[in-house]
Protein backbone atom coordinates (compact mmCIF):
# COMPACT_ATOMS: atom_id res chain seq x y z
CA UNK A 1 0.00 0.00 0.00
CA UNK A 2 1.91 3.34 -1.11
CA UNK A 3 2.66 5.58 1.51
CA UNK A 4 1.77 9.19 1.38
CA UNK A 5 3.90 11.79 0.87
CA UNK A 6 5.13 13.59 4.13
CA UNK A 7 5.25 17.55 4.09
CA UNK A 8 5.02 20.95 6.17
CA UNK A 9 1.43 22.14 7.15
CA UNK A 10 2.54 24.92 5.12
CA UNK A 11 3.58 22.96 1.75
CA UNK A 12 -0.16 20.63 2.08
CA UNK A 13 -2.27 23.74 2.58
CA UNK A 14 -0.91 25.22 -0.39
CA UNK A 15 -3.47 22.16 -2.13
CA UNK A 16 -5.98 24.24 -0.97
CA UNK A 17 -7.20 26.77 -3.79
CA UNK A 18 -10.17 29.87 -3.88
CA UNK A 19 -13.50 28.71 -4.31
CA UNK A 20 -12.99 25.26 -2.63
CA UNK A 21 -15.44 23.51 0.03
CA UNK A 22 -13.57 22.21 2.86
CA UNK A 23 -14.22 19.79 6.30
CA UNK A 24 -12.39 18.71 8.99
CA UNK A 25 -13.76 16.61 11.86
CA UNK A 26 -15.49 17.38 15.18
CA UNK A 27 -14.16 17.95 19.30
CA UNK A 28 -10.93 16.74 19.94
CA UNK A 29 -10.15 15.61 16.09
CA UNK A 30 -10.08 19.05 14.75
CA UNK A 31 -6.38 19.67 13.41
CA UNK A 32 -5.81 23.07 14.50
CA UNK A 33 -1.96 22.36 13.41
CA UNK A 34 -3.19 22.40 9.73
CA UNK A 35 -6.10 24.96 10.28
CA UNK A 36 -3.90 27.51 11.55
CA UNK A 37 -1.47 27.25 8.42
CA UNK A 38 -4.80 27.73 6.41
CA UNK A 39 -5.25 30.49 8.03
CA UNK A 40 -1.83 32.23 7.63
CA UNK A 41 -3.08 31.56 3.85
CA UNK A 42 -5.80 33.71 4.03
CA UNK A 43 -4.68 37.00 2.22
CA UNK A 44 -4.20 34.51 -1.06
CA UNK A 45 -7.13 32.78 -1.15
CA UNK A 46 -10.87 33.84 -1.58
CA UNK A 47 -14.35 32.47 -1.03
CA UNK A 48 -13.07 29.10 0.95
CA UNK A 49 -15.78 27.25 2.40
CA UNK A 50 -15.92 24.91 5.53
CA UNK A 51 -18.39 22.85 6.91
CA UNK A 52 -17.67 20.70 10.39
CA UNK A 53 -20.00 19.76 13.42
CA UNK A 54 -18.97 20.98 16.87
CA UNK A 55 -15.34 21.97 17.64
CA UNK A 56 -13.70 23.62 20.13
CA UNK A 57 -10.58 25.89 20.44
CA UNK A 58 -8.69 27.80 17.50
CA UNK A 59 -11.60 29.06 15.41
CA UNK A 60 -10.28 31.94 13.88
CA UNK A 61 -11.45 31.29 10.40
CA UNK A 62 -14.82 32.80 11.51
CA UNK A 63 -13.55 36.40 12.81
CA UNK A 64 -14.27 39.67 10.63
CA UNK A 65 -10.77 40.37 9.34
CA UNK A 66 -11.56 36.94 7.38
CA UNK A 67 -14.82 37.67 5.53
CA UNK A 68 -14.59 37.12 1.93
CA UNK A 69 -11.66 34.54 2.53
CA UNK A 70 -13.40 32.02 4.57
CA UNK A 71 -16.84 31.22 5.31
CA UNK A 72 -17.93 28.55 7.67
CA UNK A 73 -21.66 27.16 7.46
CA UNK A 74 -21.54 24.73 10.42
CA UNK A 75 -23.75 21.21 10.98
CA UNK A 76 -23.83 22.18 14.81
CA UNK A 77 -23.07 25.72 16.68
CA UNK A 78 -20.02 25.39 19.13
CA UNK A 79 -18.85 27.83 21.84
CA UNK A 80 -16.14 28.91 19.65
CA UNK A 81 -17.87 30.32 16.74
CA UNK A 82 -21.43 31.32 18.13
CA UNK A 83 -20.59 34.85 18.63
CA UNK A 84 -19.32 35.00 15.03
CA UNK A 85 -22.65 32.82 13.81
CA UNK A 86 -25.42 35.38 16.15
CA UNK A 87 -23.16 38.18 14.37
CA UNK A 88 -23.35 36.84 10.47
CA UNK A 89 -20.09 36.15 9.83
CA UNK A 90 -20.85 31.94 9.77
CA UNK A 91 -23.90 30.49 9.20
CA UNK A 92 -25.72 27.24 10.56
CA UNK A 93 -27.33 24.04 8.19
CA UNK A 94 -30.49 22.80 9.83
CA UNK A 95 -30.83 19.03 10.02
CA UNK A 96 -30.22 16.22 12.07
CA UNK A 97 -26.94 14.78 12.63
CA UNK A 98 -27.56 11.48 10.69
CA UNK A 99 -28.52 13.09 8.09
CA UNK A 100 -24.91 15.04 8.15
CA UNK A 101 -23.12 12.71 6.04
CA UNK A 102 -26.06 12.01 3.26
CA UNK A 103 -25.87 16.12 2.50
CA UNK A 104 -22.18 15.40 1.76
CA UNK A 105 -22.65 12.40 -0.05
CA UNK A 106 -25.18 13.30 -1.94
CA UNK A 107 -23.33 17.07 -2.71
CA UNK A 108 -25.80 19.71 -1.18
CA UNK A 109 -22.86 20.54 0.89
CA UNK A 110 -19.70 19.17 -1.19
CA UNK A 111 -16.11 18.50 0.26
CA UNK A 112 -13.11 19.41 -2.29
CA UNK A 113 -10.77 18.74 0.65
CA UNK A 114 -10.62 17.40 4.24
CA UNK A 115 -8.63 17.86 7.12
CA UNK A 116 -7.82 15.06 9.54
CA UNK A 117 -6.14 14.27 12.43
CA UNK A 118 -4.76 10.67 12.56
CA UNK A 119 -3.14 8.15 14.39
CA UNK A 120 0.27 6.21 13.28
CA UNK A 121 -0.48 3.62 11.30
CA UNK A 122 -0.64 -0.12 11.68
CA UNK A 123 1.38 -2.74 10.62
CA UNK A 124 -1.39 -2.95 8.05
CA UNK A 125 -1.18 0.41 6.30
CA UNK A 126 -4.17 1.74 8.23
CA UNK A 127 -4.64 4.86 10.12
CA UNK A 128 -7.12 5.76 12.18
CA UNK A 129 -9.43 9.03 12.67
CA UNK A 130 -9.49 8.48 16.18
CA UNK A 131 -12.23 10.26 18.48
CA UNK A 132 -14.02 11.59 15.85
CA UNK A 133 -15.64 10.33 12.17
CA UNK A 134 -18.90 12.03 13.04
CA UNK A 135 -19.63 12.48 8.72
CA UNK A 136 -15.79 13.14 7.91
CA UNK A 137 -15.77 9.84 6.88
CA UNK A 138 -18.28 10.91 3.62
CA UNK A 139 -16.22 14.11 3.19
CA UNK A 140 -12.92 11.57 2.55
CA UNK A 141 -15.10 9.71 0.49
CA UNK A 142 -15.84 12.55 -2.14
CA UNK A 143 -12.76 15.19 -1.86
CA UNK A 144 -10.44 15.45 -4.04
CA UNK A 145 -7.99 15.95 -1.75
CA UNK A 146 -6.90 14.44 2.03
CA UNK A 147 -4.44 16.29 4.16
CA UNK A 148 -3.88 14.40 7.46
CA UNK A 149 -2.08 15.47 10.63
CA UNK A 150 -0.67 12.45 12.14
CA UNK A 151 -0.47 12.41 15.76
CA UNK A 152 1.21 10.51 18.41
CA UNK A 153 -1.35 10.95 20.77
CA UNK A 154 -4.20 10.16 18.43
CA UNK A 155 -5.70 6.74 19.63
CA UNK A 156 -6.21 3.90 17.33
CA UNK A 157 -10.34 3.48 17.19
CA UNK A 158 -11.38 0.65 15.33
CA UNK A 159 -15.18 0.91 13.53
CA UNK A 160 -15.81 2.91 10.89
CA UNK A 161 -12.46 5.15 11.91
CA UNK A 162 -9.81 2.32 10.61
CA UNK A 163 -8.87 3.88 7.48
CA UNK A 164 -6.39 2.29 4.57
CA UNK A 165 -3.62 5.48 4.08
CA UNK A 166 -4.52 5.42 0.28
CA UNK A 167 -7.09 7.33 0.97
CA UNK A 168 -4.43 9.81 1.88
CA UNK A 169 -3.23 12.85 -0.32
CA UNK A 170 -0.53 13.99 2.28
CA UNK A 171 0.85 13.85 5.86
CA UNK A 172 1.98 16.04 7.96
CA UNK A 173 3.52 15.00 11.59
CA UNK A 174 2.45 17.00 13.83
CA UNK A 175 1.92 15.67 18.12
CA UNK A 176 0.33 17.52 20.57
CA UNK A 177 -1.88 16.32 23.18
CA UNK A 178 -5.75 16.44 22.73
CA UNK A 179 -7.96 18.58 23.77
CA UNK A 180 -9.17 17.37 27.50
CA UNK A 181 -12.62 18.87 29.14
CA UNK A 182 -12.94 20.06 32.74
CA UNK A 183 -15.86 18.24 34.31
CA UNK A 184 -17.55 20.75 37.06
CA UNK A 185 -18.56 19.53 40.09
CA UNK A 186 -22.44 18.21 40.22
CA UNK A 187 -24.49 19.96 42.13
CA UNK A 188 -27.75 18.98 44.18
CA UNK A 189 -30.00 19.60 41.46
CA UNK A 190 -27.90 17.48 39.27
CA UNK A 191 -27.91 15.35 41.50
CA UNK A 192 -31.66 15.26 42.11
CA UNK A 193 -32.02 14.82 37.91
CA UNK A 194 -29.90 12.15 37.59
CA UNK A 195 -31.62 10.01 40.34
CA UNK A 196 -35.05 10.78 38.61
CA UNK A 197 -33.58 10.09 35.27
CA UNK A 198 -31.87 6.65 36.94
CA UNK A 199 -34.98 5.29 38.36
CA UNK A 200 -36.64 5.40 34.52
CA UNK A 201 -33.60 2.97 33.40
CA UNK A 202 -33.82 -1.01 33.33
CA UNK A 203 -31.11 -3.45 33.41
CA UNK A 204 -30.26 -4.47 30.04
CA UNK A 205 -30.81 -0.79 28.62
CA UNK A 206 -28.96 0.12 25.86
CA UNK A 207 -27.50 4.28 26.74
CA UNK A 208 -27.73 7.27 24.77
CA UNK A 209 -25.90 9.61 26.96
CA UNK A 210 -23.55 12.51 26.13
CA UNK A 211 -21.37 15.11 28.04
CA UNK A 212 -22.21 17.37 30.83
CA UNK A 213 -23.38 17.42 34.19
CA UNK A 214 -27.01 15.60 33.77
CA UNK A 215 -25.30 12.92 31.70
CA UNK A 216 -22.81 12.40 34.13
CA UNK A 217 -25.26 12.43 37.39
CA UNK A 218 -27.40 9.49 35.70
CA UNK A 219 -24.32 7.48 35.19
CA UNK A 220 -22.91 8.48 38.78
CA UNK A 221 -26.46 6.33 39.67
CA UNK A 222 -26.28 3.74 37.81
CA UNK A 223 -23.77 1.57 39.71
CA UNK A 224 -26.09 -1.06 40.84
CA UNK A 225 -27.34 -1.95 37.30
CA UNK A 226 -26.79 -4.37 35.16
CA UNK A 227 -25.92 -5.72 31.57
CA UNK A 228 -26.29 -1.79 30.40
CA UNK A 229 -24.84 -1.18 26.51
CA UNK A 230 -24.15 2.04 25.00
CA UNK A 231 -25.01 3.46 21.97
CA UNK A 232 -24.24 6.92 21.56
CA UNK A 233 -23.49 10.00 19.46
CA UNK A 234 -20.92 10.28 21.49
CA UNK A 235 -19.70 9.41 25.11
CA UNK A 236 -16.89 10.71 27.42
CA UNK A 237 -15.55 9.21 31.04
CA UNK A 238 -18.64 9.00 32.84
CA UNK A 239 -18.97 5.72 31.65
CA UNK A 240 -15.86 4.41 32.54
CA UNK A 241 -16.12 3.10 35.90
CA UNK A 242 -19.31 1.64 34.79
CA UNK A 243 -17.51 -0.39 32.14
CA UNK A 244 -14.75 -1.20 34.45
CA UNK A 245 -17.23 -2.62 37.00
CA UNK A 246 -18.67 -4.93 34.73
CA UNK A 247 -22.61 -2.18 34.77
CA UNK A 248 -21.88 -1.39 31.18
CA UNK A 249 -21.16 -4.84 29.28
CA UNK A 250 -23.57 -4.57 26.31
CA UNK A 251 -24.36 -8.33 26.36
CA UNK A 252 -27.88 -7.64 25.67
CA UNK A 253 -28.03 -5.33 22.56
CA UNK A 254 -29.28 -7.20 19.35
CA UNK A 255 -27.05 -5.07 17.42
CA UNK A 256 -23.50 -4.64 17.91
CA UNK A 257 -23.15 -6.36 20.78
CA UNK A 258 -20.98 -6.05 23.52
CA UNK A 259 -19.43 -2.79 21.53
CA UNK A 260 -19.45 0.74 22.85
CA UNK A 261 -20.84 2.59 20.17
CA UNK A 262 -20.61 6.38 19.25
CA UNK A 263 -19.38 8.82 16.68
CA UNK A 264 -17.69 10.78 18.28
CA UNK A 265 -15.70 11.09 21.79
CA UNK A 266 -14.95 13.87 24.05
CA UNK A 267 -12.83 13.35 27.41
CA UNK A 268 -9.39 12.91 29.18
CA UNK A 269 -6.37 11.04 28.60
CA UNK A 270 -8.07 8.47 30.75
CA UNK A 271 -10.67 7.96 27.92
CA UNK A 272 -8.24 8.34 25.34
CA UNK A 273 -6.04 5.60 26.86
CA UNK A 274 -8.77 3.14 27.65
CA UNK A 275 -10.24 3.65 23.30
CA UNK A 276 -6.75 3.39 22.17
CA UNK A 277 -6.48 -0.36 20.50
CA UNK A 278 -9.48 -1.36 22.24
CA UNK A 279 -11.69 -3.52 19.50
CA UNK A 280 -14.86 -3.41 22.28
CA UNK A 281 -15.45 0.50 21.21
CA UNK A 282 -16.12 1.45 17.19
CA UNK A 283 -16.09 4.63 16.32
CA UNK A 284 -18.61 4.47 13.38
CA UNK A 285 -20.58 6.79 10.49
CA UNK A 286 -22.83 9.30 12.12
CA UNK A 287 -25.13 7.73 9.08
CA UNK A 288 -24.62 5.04 11.31
CA UNK A 289 -25.03 5.56 14.80
CA UNK A 290 -27.29 8.15 14.87
CA UNK A 291 -29.95 6.42 12.23
CA UNK A 292 -33.22 6.00 14.01
CA UNK A 293 -33.72 2.68 12.51
CA UNK A 294 -30.12 1.23 13.90
CA UNK A 295 -31.20 2.99 16.61
CA UNK A 296 -34.64 1.24 17.71
CA UNK A 297 -33.06 -1.86 16.78
CA UNK A 298 -31.51 -2.38 20.14
CA UNK A 299 -33.78 -2.90 23.00
CA UNK A 300 -34.47 -0.90 25.46
CA UNK A 301 -32.91 2.35 24.54
CA UNK A 302 -32.79 5.10 26.80
CA UNK A 303 -32.15 8.08 24.66
CA UNK A 304 -31.17 11.59 27.48
CA UNK A 305 -31.40 14.82 25.84
CA UNK A 306 -32.00 18.43 27.36
CA UNK A 307 -33.57 21.40 26.40
CA UNK A 308 -33.54 25.50 26.67
CA UNK A 309 -36.91 25.25 26.78
CA UNK A 310 -40.44 23.38 27.08
CA UNK A 311 -43.76 24.79 26.44
CA UNK A 312 -47.00 23.34 27.83
CA UNK A 313 -48.10 21.00 24.96
CA UNK A 314 -44.50 19.18 25.15
CA UNK A 315 -42.58 21.28 22.27
CA UNK A 316 -39.09 21.50 22.94
CA UNK A 317 -36.51 23.79 21.52
CA UNK A 318 -33.11 23.09 21.92
CA UNK A 319 -31.35 24.88 19.51
CA UNK A 320 -32.23 28.66 19.62
CA UNK A 321 -33.16 31.65 21.97
CA UNK A 322 -36.00 32.65 20.33
CA UNK A 323 -34.78 34.04 17.05
CA UNK A 324 -31.07 33.92 17.75
CA UNK A 325 -29.01 30.34 17.36
CA UNK A 326 -27.37 28.60 20.43
CA UNK A 327 -26.53 25.39 19.08
CA UNK A 328 -28.05 23.18 16.62
CA UNK A 329 -30.41 20.20 16.26
CA UNK A 330 -27.70 17.85 16.98
CA UNK A 331 -29.07 14.16 17.17
CA UNK A 332 -31.42 14.60 19.67
CA UNK A 333 -34.52 14.00 17.21
CA UNK A 334 -32.39 10.58 16.10
CA UNK A 335 -32.12 9.50 19.26
CA UNK A 336 -36.04 10.69 20.60
CA UNK A 337 -37.34 8.64 17.48
CA UNK A 338 -35.28 5.77 17.81
CA UNK A 339 -35.93 5.24 21.42
CA UNK A 340 -39.38 5.91 21.20
CA UNK A 341 -38.94 2.83 18.28
CA UNK A 342 -37.30 0.70 20.20
CA UNK A 343 -38.93 -1.85 22.17
CA UNK A 344 -38.97 -0.87 25.88
CA UNK A 345 -37.63 2.30 24.65
CA UNK A 346 -37.22 5.62 26.99
CA UNK A 347 -36.94 8.82 25.50
CA UNK A 348 -36.49 11.63 28.40
CA UNK A 349 -35.79 15.58 27.92
CA UNK A 350 -34.08 16.06 30.88
CA UNK A 351 -32.89 20.15 32.63
CA UNK A 352 -33.02 21.78 35.17
CA UNK A 353 -36.60 23.77 35.87
CA UNK A 354 -35.21 27.33 36.11
CA UNK A 355 -31.90 28.85 34.18
CA UNK A 356 -29.26 30.08 36.31
CA UNK A 357 -30.44 33.54 36.63
CA UNK A 358 -34.23 32.03 37.79
CA UNK A 359 -36.12 32.17 34.56
CA UNK A 360 -38.64 29.16 34.10
CA UNK A 361 -37.74 26.51 31.43
CA UNK A 362 -40.78 25.50 31.19
CA UNK A 363 -43.19 28.08 29.39
CA UNK A 364 -46.78 28.56 28.28
CA UNK A 365 -45.31 29.57 24.61
CA UNK A 366 -41.57 28.95 23.25
CA UNK A 367 -40.25 32.61 22.67
CA UNK A 368 -40.90 33.96 19.23
CA UNK A 369 -38.79 32.94 16.73
CA UNK A 370 -37.53 29.84 18.66
CA UNK A 371 -36.68 26.26 17.15
CA UNK A 372 -38.93 23.47 17.70
CA UNK A 373 -36.14 20.52 17.39
CA UNK A 374 -38.64 18.09 19.09
CA UNK A 375 -42.24 17.89 18.55
CA UNK A 376 -44.64 17.24 20.76
CA UNK A 377 -45.86 14.08 19.31
CA UNK A 378 -42.77 12.58 19.97
CA UNK A 379 -41.76 13.62 23.54
CA UNK A 380 -41.88 10.92 25.83
CA UNK A 381 -40.46 12.01 29.74
CA UNK A 382 -39.92 15.28 30.85
CA UNK A 383 -37.39 15.31 33.78
CA UNK A 384 -36.84 17.94 36.36
CA UNK A 385 -35.23 18.64 39.87
CA UNK A 386 -39.30 18.50 40.56
CA UNK A 387 -39.57 14.97 39.33
CA UNK A 388 -40.41 13.13 35.86
CA UNK A 389 -43.72 12.95 33.86
CA UNK A 390 -44.40 11.17 31.01
CA UNK A 391 -46.32 13.11 28.58
CA UNK A 392 -46.69 10.29 25.43
CA UNK A 393 -50.48 9.96 24.69
CA UNK A 394 -51.73 12.71 26.88
CA UNK A 395 -54.11 15.32 25.95
CA UNK A 396 -52.80 18.60 25.85
CA UNK A 397 -54.41 20.19 29.22
CA UNK A 398 -52.97 16.59 30.79
CA UNK A 399 -49.61 17.54 29.21
CA UNK A 400 -50.06 21.00 30.95
CA UNK A 401 -51.05 20.00 34.32
CA UNK A 402 -47.94 17.50 34.22
CA UNK A 403 -45.62 19.99 32.86
CA UNK A 404 -46.82 22.66 35.66
CA UNK A 405 -46.28 19.85 38.11
CA UNK A 406 -42.38 19.81 37.56
CA UNK A 407 -41.75 23.56 36.97
CA UNK A 408 -40.10 25.68 38.96
CA UNK A 409 -42.56 26.42 42.21
CA UNK A 410 -42.21 30.05 41.53
CA UNK A 411 -43.46 29.51 37.97
CA UNK A 412 -46.37 27.28 38.41
CA UNK A 413 -49.04 30.01 39.34
CA UNK A 414 -48.75 31.87 36.17
CA UNK A 415 -48.62 28.49 33.67
CA UNK A 416 -52.04 27.57 35.43
CA UNK A 417 -53.18 30.32 34.32
CA UNK A 418 -51.80 30.19 30.45
CA UNK A 419 -53.15 26.75 30.37
CA UNK A 420 -56.90 28.13 31.74
CA UNK A 421 -56.56 30.70 29.17
CA UNK A 422 -55.35 28.28 26.27
CA UNK A 423 -57.45 25.61 26.78
CA UNK A 424 -60.19 26.72 29.27
CA UNK A 425 -61.29 26.02 32.57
Amino acid sequence: MPTPKTMTAEEAVKMVQSGDRLHWPCVAAAPEHLIRALVARADELQNVHITHLYTEGYADYVLPQYEGHFWLDSFFIGGNVRKATQAGYADYIPCSLSDTARIIREGHQRADGVFVMVSEPDDEGYVSLGTSVDCTLAAIETARYVIAQVNKYMPFCYGDARIPMSKITAFVRHDVPLIEPEFPTLSEQDITIGKHAAALIPDGATLQIGIGNIPNAVLAQLGGHKHLGIHSEMFSDGVLPLIESGVIDGSQKKVDVGKHVATFLKGTQKLYDYVDKNQDVLINDVAYTNNPAVIASNPKVVGLNSAIQIDLTGQVCADSMGTKMFSGSGGQLDFMLGAGASEGGIPIVAMPSATAKGVSKIVPTLTEGAGVVTPRTVVHWVITEYGAVNLFGKPLRERARLLTSIAHPSAREGLERAARERFGR
